[in-house]
Formats: C-alpha cells, sequence, structure tokens
C-alpha cells in the first residue's frame, strides 16, 4: 500500500509521523513524508523519501516564543500580540501552495496521515478530494473532554472546548479552507470541524498513554453512542536515534553523580550564557550536576562550570534512565521519554500545549511546571527541590509500569493505519 504522511512543524511534531513511516517502510509498504523545508535532511536521515511541504520552519520560531510569551505574561499588550500573530501566520498564508502539493502528492495513495493539527483541515480536504481514508495523530486531548485542565471542574472545561469547537469554524482558517474546499472542487463544510471528522469515520490516534489521563477514555466511550469517535490510544512515537555525543555523555555521567538533565526542545534561547548560568547556580544549591542538552542550536560562547556539561543532540531514552530528574520545554516526546525513564520532570514550558502537560504532570505528582519566561534562579532551586523529593521519584517509576515502550507503541499505530486502510478498500 501507499501511504503518505504530512507534518509541519518542529522536530519534535515531526518525529512520531516518522517512526511511523519507518515502520510502515519496514513492513513492505510505499512511505513518502512531507515535511518543512528545513527537516528534510532530518526525515530522510530516517531513511524516508523526503519532499519539502510548506514555509521554512526557523524563520517563525522567534516569533513563536515571543507570542507566548506576551500571551502568558502580559495579555493586555494587544498590539504586540497582534504584530507576532502575524508573523507566525506565515504557515496558514501557504495553505493554497501547501494544498497543491499534497494533493499531488497522495494522487493513487491509499492513505493520508497527518501530525499536525494547524493543519488536519488541508489534510482532510485532499483526502476528501481524492476518496481516500485519513488519519491524524494528536500529542494531547485536543477534541472536548473533562480531563485537560485539572484545575476547573470537569463540565466547565468540557463546555469550554465545545464552545472553542464551534467558535474555530470562523476567523481565517475558515476563509483558507473555504478557498482550498473551491479549488478541490468540494462542497462547503458545515459544522464544527471535530464533527466533520467524526462524520466521516476518520481515526484520531492518540500519541500519548491512557494512564497520563486518568479517566479520559472513560469520558469518550460514555460519549460514543452520541458522535462516532475512533480514537485509540496508542502511546508517544519516538526512534530513539543515537547521536556522536551519546558515547562521551555516558563516559561523563558515569563519571561522577546522576545529573539533572535540562533541554530546550527546538525553541530558541534568548540568552544562553545568562540561562546556563542560572541553571549552574541553581544546581550547586540542591548539590546536583548539571546536563544541558542544546538540541543541535548553538549557544555560542557559555560560561563553563566543572559540574556542569553543555552538549547538542543527544539521544535521551539511552540519557534520561541515568538521571536524577529532568528539565525541559514539555514536549510530548520529551516528556513521555521522562516519565518512561522514570525520571520526576520540571516543565518549563513556552506554549500552551507544554503548559498543559506541565499541569497534567502537577496533577499526577510526578513533577511540577512553570512557564520558561517566568522561571528565576530562585524559582528554579525551589521546583528542583520539589521533584528531587524521593516521593516524586516513586511515584515516577511507578507510572513508568504503565506506559507503552516506544516499539509497542510505533507497532500499534502502524497496525491501525493498516487496518484502517485495508477496511477502506472493503467498503
Amino acid at each position: 500500500m501507499k501511504f503518505v504522511l504530512a507534518s509541519w512543524g518542529s522536530r519534535g511534531e515531526v518525529e512520531p509521523c516518522a517512526a511511523i513511516g519507518r515502520e510502515l517502510q519496514r513492513r513492505g509498504h510505499d512511505v513518502c513524508i512531507a515535511v518543512a523545508p528545513d527537516l528534510v535532511g532530518y526525515a530522510e536521515s530516517a531513511g524516508l523519501t523526503a519532499v519539502a511541504y510548506g514555509p521554512v520552519l526557523q524563520d517563525i520560531m522567534d516569533a513563536y516564543r515571543d507570542y507566548w510569551t506576551t500571551f502568558f505574561g502580559s495579555p493586555w499588550k494587544v498590539r504586540e500580540l497582534s504584530r507576532l500573530g502575524r508573523a507566525i501566520s506565515t504557515p496558514r498564508n501557504s495553505w493554497g501552495e501547501m494544498s497543491k502539493a499534497l494533493t499531488a502528492l497522495a494522487d493513487g495513495a491509499d492513505l493520508l496521515f497527518t501530525s499536525n493539527l494547524a493543519f488536519e483541515r488541508l489534510a482532510a480536504n485532499v483526502a476528501e478530494h481524492h476518496g481516500i481514508p485519513l488519519a491524524t495523530l494528536h500529542w494531547f486531548p485536543t477534541r472536548a473532554n473533562g480531563q485537560l485542565i485539572p484545575s476547573l471542574p470537569a463540565p466547565v472545561v468540557r463546555s469550554a472546548m465545545t464552545a472553542y469547537e464551534w467558535l474555530s469554524r470562523g476567523g481565517s482558517e475558515k476563509k483558507f479552507d473555504d478557498a482550498q474546499r473551491r479549488e478541490l472542487g468540494l462542497p462547503k463544510a458545515k459544522g464544527p470541524w471535530p464533527w466533520s471528522i467524526g462524520a466521516h469515520g476518520w481515526l484520531e490516534m492518540q500519541a500519548y498513554d491512557e494512564a497520563c489521563f486518568p479517566g479520559l477514555a472513560a469520558e469518550w466511550a460514555e460519549g460514543n453512542g452520541r458522535r462516532p469517535f475512533n480514537r485509540p490510544f496508542v502511546g508517544t512515537l519516538t526512534m530513539e536515534l543515537a547521536t556522536a555525543a551519546d558515547e562521551d555523555v555516558a563516559s561523563w555521567i558515569a563519571a561522577g553523580s546522576p545529573p539533572i538533565f535540562f533541554g530546550f526542545g527546538s525553541m530558541p534561547v534568548k540568552s544562553p550564557a545568562d540561562t546556563i548560568a542560572m541553571i549552574a547556580s541553581a544546581c550547586a544549591q540542591v548539590g546536583a550536576r548539571a546536563l544541558v542538552g542544546t538540541a543541535g542550536e548553538s549557544f555560542g560562547d557559555v560560561p563553563d562550570f566543572e559540574h556542569v556539561k553543555v552538549v547538542g543532540a543527544v539521544n535521551y531514552a539511552a540519557i534520561f534512565p541515568a538521571c536524577r530528574a529532568v528539565v525541559h520545554h514539555g514536549g510530548t516526546g520529551t516528556t513521555a521519554l521522562g516519565l518512561r525513564a522514570g525520571a520526576p520532570t520540571l516543565i518549563l514550558s513556552t506554549d500552551l500545549h507544554q503548559t498543559l502537560w506541565g499541569g497534567q504532570l502537577k496533577r499526577l505528582k510526578v513533577g511540577t511546571s512553570r512557564r520558561f519566561s517566568g522561571t528565576t534562579e530562585k524559582t528554579l532551586v525551589a521546583d528542583l527541590r520539589t521533584i528531587l523529593d524521593p516521593e516524586y521519584a516513586a511515584r515516577t517509576r511507578e507510572l513508568a509500569t504503565r506506559l507503552t515502550t516506544p516499539s509497542e507503541s510505533v507497532v500499534a499505530a502502524a497496525k491501525l493505519l493498516e487496518d484502517f486502510a485495508r477496511l477502506d478498500r472493503v467498503h
């Protein structure tokens, strides 16, 4: 069978898609993946045929970071938010170009798969045009539910998410959606987007573990009679690729006490030198070494500290089990790798979905969270002392026993896609 995968976004968004693609290819299928131009090389390094899709990602990353910093820290700065919003709207403005590219790529495919929430509609329209099934991937509970924000009553959260589904029918996305559907010869879409997915019976895989959101599966199952949900939990999808730095890092870890890992994902750090100095001071106060992963981003000239090691990209799956705790931005993949390793977590979030993951770790009492923009040396010391409490380590190790392994997750996801594509053929 022929599978076309589309994922415009950061490496953390592309990796789950690439992991599935690699497994489908191993099973003998024809696989092609469409990613941002600056991630084509990464996708090809996983052994996949990759094509450029949409604008260059790195061009908007600074604006994306500043938008969410302002949104959480100074929401009254409407003009600044508007300016930054326009700066990060480049991908949406490329909707027509991306539609044409994906339409050509999906011609003759048995299934179209997308792992980017912002472009689900775009991919769905292409799938509908070609008469092929669509499968999507979510990294956290996106559809209406009462479990997403534990600090609020479940009915309030569920109602707010349902209202948002209705409100999201309008705005610029609807304009792009209407234009694309006209171009593809499709009628105007009616009703909230999630309801359209349900009406088609399309697949919405949940790329996280059910154990991370207690009660969510039961809540969605209860609504199954009213709306046709198809939302299996497959666990987090990661590839765990080895890096050139792994051996050196493993030697450094073995030479002393277990360190605390610090990472920032794909998000640019405004002042690397100040950030490293803050980490060094905080770790000195809690009596820990620090391993700082820059994920390949250039940190330039940063100060040297005897108890701090700064590295580029490392294999988190190999390194995290040897760490006392992990501190990072809160991406779904990184969060899952920390939990699978039994390492208590501090999430220093930079956007909304990372903030939501931080709240969930608080609920499970396996970590804590704070906005990265609001982090100081004082708050970092306090947060590290919280997650270094032995009770946090014990709870995280227990949760780890209930999480799926990477191999289990990718096999389950690939089988679901195979079965879904075959089912569509039968009908």
